[in-house]
């Protein structure tokens, strides 16, 4: 990981991470440990792309699926009951959320590429909802 990479992961850990993971917790109702193995998602050559993609990839689909599972108290109840913890990395060549998912311990592992069909929001969301209500 060159300079630029440890910038741009810097500028959205200070920024939209913290943002971000506010909003998941606030809508979970309780706080999510994250674990983001940064070095991962490091992806030379794509640093001005890592706010977008981050984004994207990752937390727009965790924020999606926990809007369609909070809607009401059941599901509000079965989240916390289930999920303490989301880890977050690349290590696997993932470049499709239907296959990014695994949960064990209730920990949920999203490994994706960062920069790999970045615009996939919506399958990705669909994909982490129906994957977490089997869980529940």
């Amino acid at each position: 990981m060159g300079l630029l990479e440890k910038r741009a992961i810097k500028e959205f850990q200070d920024n939209s991470f913290k943002k971000l993971t506010a909003e998941i917790n606030t809508l979970a109702g309780f706080d999510i440990e994250f674990d983001v193995k940064w070095e991962t998602l490091a992806v030379e050559e794509y640093a001005h792309l890592y706010d977008e993609g981050f984004t994207k990839v990752y937390f727009t689909p965790i924020l999606n699926a926990f809007k369609e599972i909070t809607s009401d108290d059941m599901g509000k109840q079965a989240l916390k009951d289930t999920l303490l913890k989301i880890s977050i990395k690349n290590e696997n060549d993932i470049h499709y959320g239907d296959a990014a998912y695994s949960y064990e311990n209730k920990t949920l592992t999203i490994d994706h590429k960062p920069m790999t069909n970045i615009d996939n929001i919506e399958e990705r969301s669909t994909a982490l909802a129906s994957f977490l209500i089997k869980k529940m």
